[in-house]
């Protein structure tokens, strides 16, 4: 019924998948690190712009 699904009696099989897996989730990791890194920047130089432009009003 499930000939589709192969599960190999030598478990040493397993470690190249499971390295990928690895690899894979470590990049995702440093990715979405990076992109917040980057979103926390632009928030920063946003809010420094609007400060200024309230204070150039207000003069």
């Amino acid at each position: 019924m499930m000939e589709f699904l192969y599960f190999p009696e030598d478990k040493s099989e397993y470690i190249p998948a499971v390295l990928t897996l690895l690899l894979f989730v470590v990049g995702a990791a440093i990715t979405m690190i990076l992109i917040i890194k980057a979103s926390q920047k632009e928030e920063k130089k946003t809010e420094d712009r609007s400060n200024d432009e309230r204070k150039e009003q207000e003069e």
